[in-house]
């Protein structure tokens, strides 16, 4: 959009000079309506600009997590795990997949590469043999004052940032096209970070 700048010369001028500012941006206003109107109308048109939304979201979410990797050699699931294992010290894999709304088994691998890399330990339970506790080691705290945020991701932390009527509509639309695409439920428990 341009700014228009006025320069005031005299009152009579500036009033009329206002007046065919005022009558250009009415005409201009009056035709971006109408374009508007009639892309609206035409369904093809808005598929087209509802999928270049979606290239918008999944590019910006595919560079933070390039930025992460880049920045600390982890995968962006495996920061946000470490960041979990960080602020919740002692918690178990059940509790840090349910953190991470992932699956049980996606946590475990991803616990399993923590430890691999001396980020995390994992302290057997003493009552309780097969469960365990996962605490952030000093290689892990390092790596995590390293990492570009939001830990959980950028998608997460936006959609966080939304009123709760936006999200109940989102989540509406999402639903149907989740439908048309036929998707497979347990994908909705994979980091994005992982895909």
């Amino acid at each position: 959009m341009r700014m228009v700048k006025l320069h005031l010369y005299e009152c009579n001028q500036c009033a009329m000079g206002m007046m065919a500012l005022l009558r250009r941006y009415h005409r201009t206003m009056k035709k971006a309506v109408t374009r508007t109107a009639s892309k609206a109308a035409d369904p093809e048109e808005a598929s087209t600009r509802v999928l270049r939304q979606f290239r918008q979201i999944l590019n910006t979410v595919k560079t933070h997590f390039r930025q992460v990797e880049k920045k600390v050699g982890l995968g962006g699931a495996q920061v946000w795990a470490l960041s979990v294992i960080g602020s919740r010290p002692g918690i178990g894999v059940n509790d840090l997949a349910q953190a991470m709304n992932i699956h049980q088994s996606t946590a475990s691998n991803l616990v399993k590469t923590l430890v691999e890399r001396e980020l995390i330990t994992m302290d057997r339970h003493e009552g309780d043999r097969r469960a365990v506790k996962l605490r952030l080691l000093p290689t892990g705290a390092k790596v995590l004052k390293r990492s570009p945020g939001p830990f959980a991701g950028v998608l997460p932390e936006a959609l966080a940032s939304l009123d709760q009527k936006t999200l109940k509509r989102l989540e509406t639309d999402l639903a149907k096209l989740i439908v048309e695409l036929k998707a497979d439920e347990r994908a909705a428990q994979i980091p994005l970070a992982e895909l």
